[in-house]
């Protein structure tokens, strides 16, 4: 499969609440802030902080049936969303659209005209589907997994993205890949839910097969299954592909045809359309799971050809279900939905078509959006926030007592080298190439996949363009990227309930700072720390630091191995360290900023809380969240993110400042001694 985009460290972030109704004597929160409603005085915060700060809403929040959880993300992906939609349909009634707009628009109409869909049936598929059932050689396999367009799996994806050791050159990166689970667990872990989940995917696999009139679909299915299960055998497990060191083994394509025999690499390549040459000689990739690599070539060389048709065509039509009759959609939705996701209900079709144009046009459709919705007082104040954030960290890291003077010039060199991207970029991509068509959604669909590719293809040998962005502008999330420095803020997280210029400090630093403070340590988490302030993987610590600062790691790992958020599944404190150092470590730094804010002064009470203890309950509340089981277990098995109340109590019970606030005691289910509490940043 080719990913068009690899954001390295990338993060789900806190959000917040909507303003609370003053419940105590003294001034209210103005405008908005904790919400009084949600907090449980029943439980006491050392016991379960998350459910102190939000049990008022999980006793009574519904999910609702075509989502797989509730909370504050789900309320602002909800705003923005409908933002999203009221722009694009706003265009239907606008004359002289520019050719950007027009596309858009054919985007959305080509989407949400399901009568036209129907009434095609699999005709806009059939040729790609042809070509599959044409597939007679191993070469031919390989090439139809190299081409962007078709969006199909393979033993092996391709990434193009920024030389980890060369941050001023692109790379061509490849990783393994194949599955229809989400992770390799779902193939090998024998758990009661994870059995059935795997029959219901022969099922699947089975129903989609039959939708191309194929005979024999359940033993056919069991082939693909069994295929998917070689190669799950072969791939590394979700918590060492995080290992940059590991991960990174660049090599010629000629050592890669030595080192994994039986694939064709330049059939694969070619496809894709990455030259064989560079300026500096013969072309270089860069492989990840390395040893995974020569496995997985001999499960592809094994497998007869009819599997591999029908393993292509079962990823084909998943690829685009969306776009194909509703019985493929629905069969698509009933597993991906359904059964790994816990939903009942498809979202409606508009808000799925400016999803998909938020993926194909994000910028043109970004442009729109911060045009209307990002003001520049919004601006104003999160570059405030960022600064003040950024400079709680100089200030933490020169009085840090386990960091030698060499590791620190070092540390803090790199933070002033930071590059804060905050609502949009500041040049909007071009996409006067893309061709769109206002009939035919699975076009548009290959459109735009093969465009970006083309794009990222094109500028391959060039200079790395440090302005570009990899998230679009309505996304509520962020992320820091180690190969440039940098911290990104997309407008569609810097509103309000989250963030609000004009809102109590407090909150904004409970809330948006501890995000800033999140992206800002994935620069010193135990992956970005390998990284120096040009963007380059290279170790700049003495070795005393380094193995000091690997043992509290390792000690918060130990921590976050313990919690077992569903009964016989326990969080993998390996895979998520670095969220939950970010985590740690963004909420130190956010108080501390909060603190520098006042400058010297005290905070106000409000609501009869203080100032520290309306801090702590806005982070907490930004992380309010209810989750289906199924997603719950897909998280734990394969995603570096805790779930949500994890990444309130596992936080907070390492912050000294949340001792002091409420009062924790010894005695308290949270509490950690002193000596205990993990103190990196």
């Amino acid at each position: 499969m080719l990913k068009l985009v690899r954001l390295v460290a990338l993060c789900s972030v806190a959000l917040p609440v909507y303003a609370g109704t003053a419940h105590a004597a003294g001034p209210a929160v103005p405008p908005w802030g904790v919400d009084l409603s949600y907090v449980d005085k029943s439980v006491a915060p050392g016991e379960d902080f998350f459910l102190y700060a939000n049990n008022g809403w999980l006793k009574t929040a519904e999910i609702p049936a075509d989502r797989s959880y509730a909370g504050v993300n789900l309320e602002i992906d909800k705003q923005n969303e409908a933002k999203l939609r009221g722009l694009i349909e706003g265009l239907h009634k606008k004359t002289g659209l520019t050719a950007d707009e027009a596309k858009l628009r054919d985007f959305y109409d080509a989407y949400t005209d399901t009568a036209a869909i129907e009434a095609a049936g699999l005709s806009h598929a059939q040729a790609d589907l042809d070509r599959i059932a044409a597939v007679k050689t191993v070469d031919d396999v390989a090439v139809l997994m190299g081409t962007p367009a078709l969006n199909l799996d393979g033993p092996y994806g391709i990434y193009l993205g920024i030389d980890d050791k060369h941050p001023g050159s692109y790379s061509v990166n490849l990783y393994q890949s194949g599955l229809g689970l989400p992770d390799r667990d779902y193939y090998l872990r024998n758990d009661k839910e994870i059995v059935e989940t795997r029959a219901a995917y022969r099922k699947y696999l089975a129903q989609m097969l039959s939708f191309t009139g194929a005979a024999n679909a359940d033993a056919r299915a069991e082939a693909i299954f069994k295929l998917e299960e070689a190669m799950a055998g072969a791939h590394w497990p979700a918590d060492q592909r995080r290992d940059a060191d590991k991960t990174y083994n660049p090599m010629k394509v000629a050592d890669l045809e030595g080192m994994a025999p039986g694939f064709p690499w330049r059939g694969l390549l070619g496809a894709a359309g990455i030259p064989m040459t560079s300026a500096k000689g013969d072309r270089m990739v860069i492989v990840a799971e390395r040893s995974a690599f020569p496995k997985l070539a001999e499960v592809f060389k094994a497998t007869p050809i009819e599997v591999w048709r029908d393993y292509l065509t079962t990823r084909y039509l998943h690829a685009f279900a969306a776009d194909l009759p509703k019985k493929v959609d629905d069969a698509d939705f009933a597993f991906y939905g359904v059964v790994l996701q816990g939903k009942t209900a498809q979202l409606d079709r508009p808000t799925r078509a400016v999803a998909l144009i938020d993926r194909d046009m994000g910028e043109a459709l970004g442009r729109l959006y911060a045009e209307k919705y990002f003001t520049p007082d919004a601006k104003a104040k999160a570059d405030e926030l960022v600064h003040n954030m950024l400079e709680a960290y100089r200030q933490d890291i020169q009085t840090l007592a386990w960091m030698t003077p060499a590791t620190r010039e070092k540390a803090l060199e790199k933070l002033a080298k930071y590059m804060p991207k905050i609502g949009y970029p500041d040049h909007w991509r071009d996409y006067g190439a893309l061709k769109t068509s206002a009939g035919d959604p699975v076009a548009n669909a290959k459109a735009g996949t093969q465009f970006e590719w083309n794009r990222e293809v094109a500028r391959l040998d060039n200079p790395v363009d440090r302005t570009e962005w990899g998230m679009s502008v309505p996304t509520n999330n962020a992320y820091y990227n180690p190969t440039l420095n940098e911290i990104v803020f997309p407008a569609g997280i810097l509103q309000p309930p989250f963030f609000d210029a004009g809102a109590d400090d407090a909150v904004n630093y409970g809330e948006i700072g501890a995000t800033i403070g999140h992206e800002i340590s994935h620069g010193f988490d135990d992956q970005g720390s390998k990284y120096d302030g040009d963007g380059v993987l290279k170790s700049w610590w003495t070795d005393e630091d380094r193995k000091n600062f690997d043992a509290r790691t390792t000690a918060l790992a130990a921590q976050y191995d313990q919690y077992e958020p569903l009964p016989g599944l326990h969080i993998n404190g390996k895979l998520t360290l670095g969220e939950n150092i970010a985590d740690v470590a963004g909420l130190v730094i956010a108080y501390k900023a909060y603190h520098i804010s006042l400058h010297g002064k005290p905070a106000p009470v409000l609501n009869g809380l203080t100032g520290d203890q309306r801090f702590y309950i806005a982070y907490s509340q930004s992380w309010r969240e209810k989750n289906r089981d199924a997603i719950l277990r897909a998280r734990l098995l394969s995603n570096p993110h805790s779930p949500a109340s994890y990444r309130v109590n596992g936080v907070v019970r390492n912050d000294d400042g949340w001792y002091a606030a409420f009062d924790i005691k010894p005695t308290d289910k949270y509490y950690l001694a002193p000596d205990k509490r993990v103190k990196l940043w």
